[in-house]
């Protein structure tokens, strides 16, 4: 339990990290802009909280992790699609979604819609590693 409490303390603490705002690079991508609020390293880990806003029409380009991703949509509906193009989720605001880690979790987010998608995103990484890794696209064709 004290594990736990320790890593509550570290994303609180992530969060309330939002002295001069930096801009993050991103995975190749259509019309997205991140920008990192905070950020703290416990443990080993990074704890980043970062805001995504993607275009209408945009797209995250296809990528992984190397820690897990928690978003809240906060804006706007999400389209989540895996490496064979199955879609995994439509999220809309409100909703949540988990990204677990490793380069067997290749995925890609679009915005269709007319309006920006907002996401509030907490990055759990190795510390010192990216916000995410770029991939190759799959072979495959994305619906719509």
């Amino acid at each position: 339990m004290h594990k736990r409490h320790q890593v509550l303390l570290a994303v609180s603490a992530a969060i309330g990290l939002s002295l001069a705002p930096i801009n993050a690079s991103a995975t190749p991508s259509t019309g997205v802009h991140g920008e990192i609020l905070g950020q703290v390293t416990f443990d080993g880990k990074d704890y980043i909280l970062r805001q995504i806003t993607i275009d209408p029409g945009g797209s995250t380009g296809w990528h992984f992790h190397d820690g897990t991703l928690y978003a809240l949509i906060a804006q706007g509906t999400l389209s989540h699609y895996r490496s064979d193009c199955s879609v995994d989720g439509i999220y809309s605001a409100g909703n949540t979604l988990i990204e677990p880690s490793g380069s067997d979790h290749v995925h890609i987010g679009n915005n269709s819609q007319t309006t920006p998608l907002v996401l509030e995103v907490i990055y759990v990484n190795p510390a010192g590693s990216p916000l995410s890794e770029d991939a190759a696209p799959p072979n495959c064709q994305l619906p719509g």
